[in-house]
């Protein structure tokens, strides 16, 4: 076997390891519960959000669900011309909480946290607390309103307080789910041991 051949297996075989190193999402996402037994850095990263920036547990993880279904590296799709050629993607939104590079950059710059990733759940946690606070500095809006703080994450300070999700449904309808599923994490965090949150 040739010299270059044996760097590509073994480059190949590198990338699939650590490709399997990130961290799967939750085999029950409705149970917040079972989420934290499964990933216990998870309950202690949340936890460290909720003690610095006051937004809950139940809120945090319902953005990310609704965001990224848990998913560490996720991405908003393509566009395609003629639905054959790929265009690039929608949007730069990426990781847990599908955040863009220019929000996370200034993110990363006012907290000092020049190494922090997109892709890890203790930098996102921090991150959705971070704008929980910003959120409500410029809007008023509470994390507590999950349903009015997610418009705003998903819109951002400015958009949401011009009312640009006004005409959007989908994300209306999508607000609701988050609502209701921080209420019922909510209640399951209250079952397994956390404070209650709504």
């Amino acid at each position: 076997m040739n010299i270059r051949l044996l760097l590509a297996i073994a480059l190949a075989g590198f990338g699939l390891l650590f490709a399997g190193c990130a961290t799967a999402p939750p085999r029950e996402p409705g149970d917040l519960c079972a989420i934290f037994d499964e990933h216990p850095r998870w309950r202690r990263a949340a936890k460290a959000a909720r003690e610095r920036w006051q937004v809950p547990e139940a809120v945090l993880l319902a953005v990310v669900y609704q965001e990224s279904s848990f998913r560490a590296k996720a991405r908003p799709r393509r566009r395609s011309f003629l639905g054959v050629i790929p265009l690039g993607r929608l949007s730069t939104a990426y990781g847990y909480g599908q955040v863009l590079d220019g929000t996370w950059d200034d993110y990363r710059k006012r907290n000092g946290k020049r190494r922090a990733k997109r892709d890890r759940f203790r930098d996102v946690a921090d991150f959705i607390g971070w704008y929980a606070h910003e959120i409500e500095r410029r809007t008023g809006v509470k994390s507590l309103d999950a349903f009015n703080f997610y418009l705003a994450y998903h819109e951002g300070p400015g958009g949401y307080t011009r009312r640009s999700f006004a005409r959007k449904q989908w994300l209306i309808e999508a607000a609701r789910k988050v609502e209701a599923r921080a209420r019922r994490y909510s209640r399951q965090h209250a079952r397994c041991g956390g404070p209650a949150q709504f």
